[in-house]
């Protein structure tokens, strides 16, 4: 106590012991009655004519309603009557002078700063990033300013002081830091758009302190599938004490109650492999979510072993969705009950990696359905066209799924084939035509959902006359795209990125073999149309610009990334892609080898020059076909789809931290896009724009699972 009042006028000491020391906003109150008085200075330089108030005890950064409003004095002094929180807006109405006395100059970029609670002596920069810390920490000043003060490489006692006062190395450094976090609290006012500016400060400044964002994109898993019994995570009903809902039974085609769930047809496991779960094993579970890895069960399967693959399309997951009940996803699978199963994920590493950062569990797939798309999405939050498939010449006319709408222009599925069984315990849906392409919308374009081919190698589809490009002829080979995407973004701001993959380069050499190896086949399941910027213009092989971009942008994980990353040369911004074997994909890889790989190029990571100040996100493109019961807000035409496991690892994560805010795969762009000030892609804004209309929230952009200052 002796210490903290050292750094006050004894006006505000008074005050501080009046209110108990209580954590940032937490216990505040306004009231002239009492006599207190609150008196401080806004500082960093000295702020004239500055707006100061008592904060909103909701509302953080904002004047609560019935507080008086100061303006402070050329030193920046101002007295408030009452008590609580402090916040001082610095608008272009105030003048800055740097030295008592002088003439001072117009502010061009209007601040907001804020102190905690009974701490308002000197209100600052250094104040702010303070108060967002204990924000981030449930209150705790200690903690917070231990943590601020190594972080600038100061005494704590330098945080709540009159810096312009001090002198050496720490007048410099908390400088330094002051126009660090001036510069993040202007971004953040000027991008706007959020009615909780204290949450988008916090954010600024947490984002702030990231220079490389890493980008570990997994296959095919949803939340409930791996992550379902974690604790303090809204896991699987019934199961998982902290789930927040109830376990709605699977329904049949008509809606009805399924007694059971339906057989997996053709068996639950892959081919080959020592452990086989035949199509009758499979038959007659209850209906509710089972445990695959349970040791007791008759259809025990472990993590390391393949199961068959389940369907994973743009109109199957909105079936299966149903509206958000997500009672179909057993209905309209291929793989029948095998679309209930859940893991007990205490036993992989990246279980172990989580407790120790953060885990999110309300992350959503940007796009319904399956890779193509959702990996389009992560670049662009856009779907990929296909101008005039319905043309007599067009390759891809054959390829028009067939869907049918209600009478206001909204899905109803895929429209049922010849053959289709009147339930699902008796066989799986069958449709008149489930393909790569939509019907043609009102503007009169077609886009592809399904998985489609790139237009250059390594691409599904052999060459045609270029050897470089994939035969335009073959109905699954995409037109090249246009759209600006991420990539585009960055290089025009000058920032450095990359696009790493597992086996890219064996992957072009296996490109030119009438027979591949590599390319959907043998161990390593090379998997083109898991390579997004392959179907850009801007990517084209065949010129000397695209071979160029090519170079300095799509790169091999063996042969680059974790070289780059030992040396400390990753780009601002990178992205892994794992080969097809240790991406986890249900078909062709378990669980447990992709969660292997994945934790030890975590271990890589942190080990590099560039931890102190990376941002790992470790997520999964789409949910596999596996069910989740969380229901998705309700957003665009292209999403949002199935909930999905994310991993944020960084030392600034919050430690052992379950993030509730609710996020899509283009969260990631939202991060990305705030912290280095791009242009926003226009499927952010139509995302957002969406999801309010609809009655949800706009999706965040990462930064609450981040804190201001380092946890480690």
């Amino acid at each position: 106590m002796k210490r903290t009042m050292q750094w006050l006028p004894a006006t505000v000491a008074t005050v501080t012991l009046s209110a108990g020391l209580s954590a940032c906003g937490g216990g505040s109150s306004i009231g002239e009655a009492t006599g207190a008085v609150t008196s401080g200075q806004v500082t960093g330089s000295y702020y004239e004519n500055a707006k100061v108030c008592f904060e909103d005890k909701v509302k953080k950064a904002t004047c609560d309603a019935a507080s008086p409003v100061a303006r402070t004095a050329p030193d920046g002094s101002f007295s408030l009557k009452g008590q609580g929180a402090v916040v001082a807006t610095v608008d272009t109405d105030a003048i800055r002078h740097e030295a008592l006395g002088d003439k001072g100059s117009a502010v061009t970029q209007k601040l907001v700063f804020r102190a905690p609670l009974g701490r308002s002596a000197f209100i600052s920069a250094i104040s702010t990033e303070l108060t967002a810390a204990m924000d981030a920490n449930g209150g705790d000043f200690a903690d917070a300013s231990k943590k601020l003060a190594a972080k600038i490489g100061t005494a704590e006692a330098n945080l709540l002081a009159d810096i312009n006062k001090l002198g050496g190395n720490d007048l410099a450094k908390l400088k330094a830091e002051a126009v660090a976090v001036n510069a993040a609290i202007a971004a953040a006012i000027a991008q706007g758009g959020t009615a909780d500016l204290g949450q988008a400060l916090a954010g600024a400044l947490a984002m702030n302190n990231i220079q490389n964002v890493v980008v570990i994109f997994a296959e095919n898993r949803g939340f409930d599938n791996l992550y379902g019994l974690y604790p303090g995570a809204n896991g699987i009903p019934g199961v998982n004490p902290t789930s927040t809902s109830s376990y709605v039974p699977q329904k049949d085609f008509d809606g009805s109650t399924l007694p059971v769930l339906p057989p997996t047809w053709g068996g639950m496991t892959l081919a080959g492999q020592s452990t086989v779960i035949t199509q009758a094993q499979s038959a007659n579970l209850p209906n509710k979510p089972f445990q695959i890895d349970d040791a007791n069960s008759p259809i025990y399967m472990s993590s390391a072993v393949i199961t068959r693959d389940l369907v994973h399309r743009f109109f199957n997951n909105q079936m299966q969705i149903n509206g958000g009940k997500n009672d179909k996803f057993a209905a309209y699978s291929d793989a029948g009950g095998l679309s209930m199963g859940y893991y007990d994920g205490s036993k992989m590493k990246l279980w172990n990696i989580a407790k120790q950062y953060t885990l999110a569990d309300n992350f959503f797939m940007g796009a319904f359905g399956g890779s193509f798309l959702t990996h389009q999405y992560l670049i662009c939050a856009c779907a990929p066209t296909y101008p005039n498939a319905d043309a007599a010449t067009s390759p891809a006319k054959g390829n028009i799924s067939a869907v049918t709408l209600d009478a206001s222009g909204n899905l109803v599925g895929l429209t049922p084939g010849t053959g289709n069984p009147t339930s699902v315990l008796n066989g799986a849906a069958v449709y008149l035509k489930d393909s790569t392409i939509t019907p043609k919308d009102a503007s009169g374009m077609f886009y592809a959902v399904n998985t489609m081919q790139p237009p250059y190698q390594p691409s599904g589809n052999n060459a045609a006359a270029v050897a470089a490009y994939a035969d335009p002829s073959k109905a699954t080979t995409l037109p090249v795209q246009t759209q600006t995407n991420i990539g585009d973004e960055l290089t025009s701001k000058g920032i450095d990125w990359a696009w790493y993959a597992g086996a890219w380069n064996a992957a072009l050499a296996d490109a030119p073999n009438a027979t591949r190896s590599v390319i959907y086949g043998g161990k390593v399941q090379f998997q083109p149309h898991h390579q997004p910027f392959n179907y850009y213009s801007r990517f084209d092989p065949a010129t000397a610009a695209g071979a160029a971009e090519r170079a300095a942008h799509l790169k091999d994980f063996d042969a680059s990334f974790l070289q780059d990353a030992a040396a400390g040369k990753l780009p601002a911004v990178a992205f892994y892609k794992p080969q097809g074997n240790l991406n986890q994909h249900a078909g062709y890889a378990n669980v447990a080898d992709g969660d292997a790989h994945v934790a030890d190029v975590i271990a890589k990571l942190q080990a590099s020059p560039q931890w102190k100040h990376m941002l790992i996100v470790v997520t999964y493109d789409e949910n596999g076909g596996f069910w989740d019961h969380v229901a998705p807000p309700k957003g665009d035409r292209w999403g949002p789809g199935t909930r999905l496991p994310t991993l944020l690892v960084s030392p600034y994560a919050k430690k052992g931290f379950v993030d509730h805010t609710q996020y899509d795969t283009a969260s990631i762009l939202r991060f990305i896009t705030n912290r280095y000030a791009l242009p926003v892609l226009p499927g952010l804004t139509a995302r957002d724009k969406a999801l309010v209309a609809n009655g949800a929230k706009p999706m965040g952009d990462l930064t609450g699972a981040l804190t201001p200052v380092p946890q480690e």
